[in-house]
């Protein structure tokens, strides 16, 4: 005879993990299905030589809502990660997101207004009135050294084509933040769990099936 469940979860992601969690809490019976052969979703990780390897990619946890933080909390314990991406190009680090630090490196500039009018000036020289790439639009947003130091290689990367091939709405805006500030998020509370997220997952989960 088949059991009978009050859910069927399907997805053992942190989505469906906490959605069976909170469902047991409540008094109801859950069966959770995955067509991958791990739990975690796209957050899995697993341990090789004493590193927590995150299999599709970093994650950083990071919110700015104090009762989530303090939900998963309940689960493992998370490192104070911060990050703050280092761009290398032909031999020079600029810091990311764009902030005082990279227009520093840059130009040499040390105030928002230096930075401001440097910013200005390059997009006058090449401003597009009507871009009809993702190159030209860029180069509208932010001027012509930030796009070629630090977004084209990468994008061009990331699509696989050439930036002049590539149409303007990818990208709507470029956030430049004029203050020495190397975060990426803005997010209050960030980290990474000891331990992986995977075991935080089993945490939610344990007692399922």
């Amino acid at each position: 005879m088949h059991k009978k469940y009050d859910f069927l979860v399907v997805g053992a992601g942190l989505y469906g993990a906490v959605f069976a969690h909170e469902a047991r809490k409540a008094g109801k019976t859950c069966l959770i299905l995955d067509k991958r052969n791990h739990i975690g979703g796209n957050v899995y990780t697993e341990k090789v030589a004493d590193i927590q390897v995150h299999r599709y990619g970093a994650h950083i946890f990071h919110t700015g809502n104090k009762e989530v933080w303090q939900y998963v909390n309940q689960f493992a314990e998370f490192n104070r990660f911060t990050n703050s991406p280092l761009a290398s190009y032909k031999g020079e680090l600029y810091n990311l997101p764009f902030n005082m630090n990279t227009f520093r490196q840059m130009w040499g500039v040390v105030t928002p207004e230096e930075a401001r009018r440097k910013i200005e000036q390059q997009r006058r020289d090449s401003f597009v009135e009507n871009p009809r790439n993702l190159e030209e639009q860029a180069i509208n947003l932010v001027g012509r050294d930030i796009y070629e130091r630090l977004i084209r290689g990468y994008t061009e990367k990331q699509w696989g084509r050439p930036c002049h091939e590539l149409p303007a709405f990818i990208i709507r805006r470029l956030p430049v933040r004029f203050t020495y500030d190397n975060n990426y998020f803005n997010d209050p509370y960030q980290g990474i769990p000891h331990g992986g997220y995977t075991a935080m997952v089993e945490k939610m989960i344990k007692a399922l099936k």
